[in-house]
């Protein structure tokens, strides 16, 4: 595995090829979704931390969830909401869970995760973390869903903003943000992961679902980058206008 920039995976040209259309970002047109940084499973006071560290299982793969989370991605995500709301950019949250006490509006495969981590409306394991919190006014999508599109009405609230680029943060890296972001590519729109925002259970399915994603679905860089690039555009439009 090579790497072109510091924290962006890049395969490896004798390995596969990057088949995904490159693209400069248009600030008037574009949305910072971050997806499912809730306690229930992006930190260690409630939910799955929680539950593990009082069982004695938070073992070294565990960690690898928490310290990532800790350490990289609530830094990034931070630096990156200060600068989308400082530059008046759109920003829209996702949230995972059950909104009913008994979970029967979860599908049947999601219902033991909901149990497992207490991850339903009005508990603390549903709220969004203290340290990425939304600020008001900005959109909060509930999904039961692994992916966005199938349970919420992202896709008409985007539309109705007139957005056309997403970049994708939060957690898990191969689950809820990188389904939620090939479903969006699947839909017409321009995506970016963004590398240093984003986690998973275990690094390694972080890593190979980047791999995947830059291979056609869409763009992957980090948020120095992405921000450097976004002020650019702006700038520019500025100096057009």
């Amino acid at each position: 595995m090579s790497t072109n920039k510091p924290g962006v995976l890049r395969p490896t040209d004798d390995y596969i090829t990057n088949l995904s259309m490159s693209f400069e970002i248009d600030p008037a047109k574009v949305a910072l979704v971050v997806v499912d940084m809730q306690y229930a499973t992006g930190s260690r006071k409630a939910g799955l931390g929680k539950r593990l560290t009082e069982e004695g299982k938070l073992d070294a793969l565990a960690r690898e969830r928490f310290e990532r989370i800790e350490n990289v991605v609530v830094p990034n995500l931070q630096k990156m909401l200060t600068f989308f709301r400082e530059n008046r950019l759109r920003v829209i949250y996702l949230t995972i869970g059950s909104e009913t006490d008994d979970y029967t509006d979860a599908p049947p495969h999601m219902v033991r995760l909901f149990k497992g981590t207490n991850n339903r409306k009005g508990q603390l394991e549903h709220e969004i973390v203290e340290e990425v919190k939304p600020l008001p006014g900005e959109p909060v999508l509930n999904k039961t869903t692994i992916g966005a599109f199938a349970s919420t009405g992202i896709d008409s609230l985007l539309r109705s903003m007139g957005v056309e680029y997403i970049l994708f943060a939060g957690v898990s890296t191969n689950m809820c943000v990188g389904t939620t972001a090939r479903d969006a590519a699947d839909r017409g729109y321009h995506c970016l992961l963004i590398e240093d925002c984003c986690g998973a259970a275990q690094n390694e399915y972080h890593r190979w679902e980047i791999v995947n994603f830059q291979r056609l679905f869409g763009r992957v860089d980090s948020s120095d980058n992405v921000m450097a690039e976004i002020m650019r555009n702006l700038k520019r439009a500025v100096s057009q206008s």
